[in-house]
This record gives C-alpha cells, structure tokens and sequence, in this order.
C-alpha cells in the first residue's frame, strides 16, 4: 500500500517489532510498496534489517468476514508458510516466528503484523512474467503444487471472496453511497454496466461448476504468483506475500505463467483469471461504501473498479 494506514500511529509498528521479536529497531522506513499489505523496512544499531508487514483486517475478505476470522486466516496462511519452509523449500519466504514462536500479531485491533527477513533482491512490476522467466516460474510453482499441507492449510474452494459486497452493491444501486470522495463515482461506475457485472458472476458460477463436476486433485497452492511477488536473488528465485496461500486446482497459481503450463485446463485457467478480477471488485466496493479518504491507493482502486466493471466484452 502507498498511504500510511489509518488508526495506526507511527511508532506502533517498530515498537510491536521490538517486543515481540526483540529486534531492537534503530531506524524504521515505511515503505509505499505493493497493493494488499503495508511494509515497513526496519534496520537495527548493528545495521541488519528486517521487513515488517502490516495487514488491514477489515479488507481481506477471502479470509474470513470479521478481524477475528481474518486475523486466524492470516495466522493460518502465514503458519502454511512457515511449514513449506521446514520442508525445504527454500523459495519460500517464510516469516520469523515471535519469541513465544507465534508468525504475526496483532498490533492494533484493526491491523496484523508480521516480520520477515529482508531479502536482498529484486522484482518486478506488479503484472505478467518477462518471457525469459516463465520456465522457471512454473518449475518453482510445480514445486509448490507437490509439496504437502500444513496442519493449518486453508481450502480457497471455488466460491468467490467477497461475492456479498458485489451483490449488496448491486442491490442498493438507487440510494446514494455516503462512504467518501469515491462513493458515489464507484455506485454510478458500477450502475452503468450493472448487467454486465451480473453477467460476469454467471460466468464464474457455470466455470466454478464445470471444475468441480471434473474432481480434479487440489494441491497448495501461493494464490498471487505474479511477478512482483517473485524475486531474482542471488540464490536464485524467492517467492514472497502468502497471505493467500490455499489449497485448490493448480490454474489457481498457473493462469499467471499461462504459456508455460502447457498442461493446465483450460477452463480452469479462465476460471481463475476471471476471479482474480471479481475479487478485487468485491474488495473494491467494500472500500468506497465504507469510509475513505482520498489517497493513491483509493485513486488506484477505482481506476481498477472501472475497468473490471466495463470488462464484460472481453469475456463474453
């Protein structure tokens, strides 16, 4: 995320960090970085560094419908990781447990936070694989999709996250939305292409059964493979955020490296990518009719919400 996060002052995150971790944080950046999390880089007197991640609890719906569903969600996710790891996958970018051996916190009641180590390297912009990475991007993911799942794996099933806030946003279409600046540019956003978005959810349904009447295996699956979430270090390539790690069909991971799956269902592929779309609608909405301000990451999400909205055509 780009903005500071609300109710969250700024010293709560380095001070969390030193007495839960007893990494005694001499120096904290926030870092304006990605779009699901906010990150803090944090240096201590001897000069190692750590990567904070903060995770708003009211805004990841595919985890649960309340913070304290979310928050077990996210200790979930992040446990799964911390599992992948053990078993040798060093790809995995696992998070540093607690002194009482716990993955994050909570550090406010609205916000999570966990600790990573910090990972000299770099990636991409948020989006597709330059070509040249795509085999081994699906070498590493077909890695994942054989390791085992943690005591703690969720399942993802074929349901789409957040699909209420889609269809209370489509139902309450005639009333003004009083959430803030973007309200009322996202209700008339979506008012205008209301059909096509009722649309796309009957495509997703007839996809999602299509897949389940087949039965295929499930294996664990990262859930954002994209290529900002996948590092080139000196030890070769790192896979970071796990919030979304699950269990489901592997096109939940391979609709990302698409021309380099060539065993993927095809269907299944069009599945996911349609529900990568939904999902951040769904998330959308829930952000412009609750209240907001006007910051980066609010412009950045109605442009989105714009797009998806208007997207019928290319599916249909």
């Amino acid at each position: 995320m780009r903005s500071f996060p609300a109710e969250l002052g700024i010293d709560a995150v380095p001070a969390c960090v030193t007495r839960e971790w007893g990494f005694d944080v001499a120096s904290a950046e926030f870092a304006p970085l990605g779009a699901g999390s906010y990150h803090w880089v944090l240096t201590d007197a001897e000069g190692s560094r750590a990567f904070a991640t903060v995770d708003d609890l009211d805004v990841k719906s595919w985890l649960g419908d309340t913070r304290e569903a979310v928050f077990d969600g996210l200790e979930a996710a992040f446990d799964t990781a911390a599992s992948l790891r053990a078993q040798g996958l060093d790809f995995v970018v696992a998070p540093i447990p607690t002194h009482r051996g716990e993955n994050c916190v909570r550090v406010a009641p609205r916000y999570a936070v966990a600790l990573f180590p910090f990972v000299d390297g770099r990636a991409s912009d948020f989006g597709e694989h330059d070509p040249a990475d795509l085999p081994a991007v699906a070498a590493l993911l077909a890695e994942l999709h054989g390791a085992q799942p943690g005591p703690r794996t969720r399942t993802a099933g074929l349901e789409l996250p957040g699909r209420r806030h889609i269809e209370s946003a489509l139902g309450e279409l005639r009333e003004p939305w009083p959430g803030g600046p973007y309200a009322e540019r996202a209700r008339e956003a979506l008012a205008a292409h209301a059909a096509d978005v009722a649309d796309l959810l009957e495509l997703a349904d007839r996809l999602a059964a299509s897949i389940a009447a087949r039965g295929a295996g499930w294996v664990v699956t990262h859930g954002e493979p994209h290529a900002a979430n996948v590092m080139h270090t000196g030890d070769g390539l790192a896979l970071i955020d796990w919030d979304t790690v699950a269990l489901a069909p592997p096109e939940r991971d391979l609709w990302m490296v698409a021309g380099a799956a060539a065993d993927a269902d095809a269907e299944a592929i069009d599945y996911f990518r349609l529900m990568w779309d939904l999902k951040d609608l769904a998330e959308w909405l829930d952000i412009f009719r609750r209240p907001h301000e006007d910051t980066d990451d609010t412009a950045r999400s109605y442009r989105g919400l714009r797009e998806v909205v208007a997207s019928r055509d290319r599916w249909l």
